[in-house]
């Protein structure tokens, strides 16, 4: 296999060991402030006032500027040094993490949050390629590449966690404070423990195609959110083909390149764009439907901040757990039958959980959310494991950022996509008193969170959570059926076989 024969690849130690659990700190922080912010919308709406479009402009700009960048920072990695790109935006992080706690109108805290994503994608490659450059033995870098996975599908999970034992306590601002400490000791021990690594340095970066790479994500993202939010004006088409346009342009470019920004050829292996895809898939279902079940648990079942964060612990909780037993799983099906196995449980456990969503009961979301967590866990560990594996190491930085683009992007589009149908369907199903004053018909029509905030009328709040119920049921199903699709194509386009035959393919 390509990786172990060239010479016999020497086994980590202790201090390799040390090393991930800094670079796990990293991603766990950077996913959990991905989704942390999701339960500090009431009180943050209540505070700042923002508009539904600014709300979900503040909860996924982080997202699309990190996207946007992650294969230009990625590249820049390769060339400059990972270890040292990734103290850099500890840094930039932790001063953006300020700005946005202390931020004073909708506004600034957007600006604050794509400084986040600006800072946050100097992290993601760098930590995920540095795993890839520490671990050479194969069997000890697929353990690292779990547990490194493991923290990312838990902090995406744990954010509302970690956000509702804030809010219990302090104000929302404290929910991008919590970065401070954790990004000095992320400093301290990362320049003791790290080592430094880098592909081939004499490759520049193409500042216009990074420049296309976010021309391309951006607008086409506006679009559908303007669509959404205030109906398809001259905008909407406008702003698509600007996106298109640009995703043409990039495309193109990446071909005619010596050294292109995103090695386009990487997608002729299937273990590659297969899993790409899968873990793209796979978090755009669950963070599409997290950003509003946080929202439903406090605003329709009336839980407070920390009590909804424990309500979604069982998702946490099995999404850790399958670092226990993937290994095996994967042995006994093979890589892509696993992913897809994982992609289908995760479709179960949306379905059942948009059906228990009507119920009284909290057990039915309970237990779905177990199964939610246990299937994505499988298949964003599997998937990533393939990825990075799938190329030759030079390329680690580069194919890390891909595999991070997908990550950011799919959450993003999650959050967008999913965020503006269930604020349709929330609208459209509406059925208010009809002597209703109409500033308070306009605050409910804007948002539960801001009718919650404003009306006072019993049952127009009343009609508003039954509509934001109905509307997180059809997200849920809708997610179910997406995810239920790209299983089928996980298992029959992912090889199940060895990274190591995959790597064969690469070289070859």
């Amino acid at each position: 296999m390509t990786g172990t024969n060239d010479t016999s690849p020497a086994r980590a130690g202790r201090r390799e060991w040390l090393a991930l659990g800094v670079l796990v700190l990293v991603v766990l922080l950077l996913t959990i402030d991905g989704t942390v912010l999701y339960l500090a919308v009431p009180s943050l709406t209540a505070d700042l006032g923002p508009s539904a479009t600014e709300l979900l402009w503040i909860g996924d700009i982080y997202s699309f500027v990190l996207a946007g960048l992650l294969i230009t920072m990625g590249n820049l990695a390769d060339r400059i040094g990972r270890k040292r790109l990734l103290l850099i935006g500890s840094g930039a992080f932790g001063a953006a993490s300020v700005a946005a706690a202390f931020a004073s109108d909708p506004e600034t805290l957007i600006a604050a949050r794509a400084l986040l994503g600006v800072a946050g994608a100097t992290l993601m490659p760098s930590s995920l390629s540095i795993v890839r450059a520490t671990f050479t033995d194969a069997g000890q870098r697929t353990r690292a590449i779990a547990i490194w996975s493991a923290g990312a599908t838990a902090g995406a999970a744990a954010g509302p966690l970690v956000g509702g034992l804030l809010l219990e306590n302090f104000w929302w601002g404290s929910v991008f404070l919590i970065n401070m400490p954790v990004m000095l000791l992320v400093l301290v021990t990362g320049y003791l423990l790290l080592p430094e690594s880098r592909g081939r340095s004499d490759q520049p970066v193409d500042l216009a195609s990074s420049a296309l790479s976010i021309l391309a994500i951006v607008p086409l993202v506006y679009a559908v959110k303007h669509w959404v939010g205030s109906g398809p004006d001259w905008s909407v088409p406008a702003t698509a083909a600007v996106g298109l346009a640009a995703g043409w342009a990039f495309l193109r470019r990446q071909k005619r390149l010596r050294f292109p920004l995103l090695d386009v050829s990487l997608f002729k292996v299937p273990a590659f764009a297969g899993s790409v895809a899968a873990n793209a898939l796979a978090i755009f279902a669950f963070m599409g439907l997290l950003y509003f079940f946080s929202q439903y648990l406090q605003l329709v079942r009336g839980y407070g901040p920390l009590q909804a964060g424990l309500a979604e612990l069982p998702s946490t909780i099995a999404s850790m757990a399958v670092i226990v037993f993937v290994g095996a799983l994967a042995a006994r099906l093979g890589t892509g039958r696993s992913i897809g196995a994982g992609l289908a449980a995760g479709a179960v456990g949306l379905a059942g959980l948009g059906l228990a969503a009507s119920l009284p009961s909290y057990w039915g979301l309970g237990v779905f959310l177990v199964v939610i967590g246990l299937g994505i866990g499988i298949a964003m560990t599997l998937s990533t494991d393939a990825v990075v594996t799938a190329v030759p190491k030079e390329r680690a930085g580069a194919a890390s950022s891909i595999a991070e683009t997908g990550y950011e992007l799919g959450g993003a589009l999650g959050i967008a996509v999913l965020g503006s149908i269930q604020v349709a369907v929330y609208r459209a199903d509406l059925d208010l008193p009809p002597a209703l004053p109409p500033a308070d018909t306009a605050a409910v029509e804007q948002s539960l969170a801001t009718a919650v905030a404003a009306v006072a009328d019993h049952d127009a709040l009343a009609a508003a959570r039954e509509s934001f119920t109905t509307a997180v049921q059809a997200t849920a199903f809708l997610a179910a059926a997406i995810l239920a699709v790209s299983a089928v194509l996980a298992w029959r386009v992912i090889p199940s076989a060895t990274a190591g035959t995959e790597e064969e393919h690469v070289h070859a």
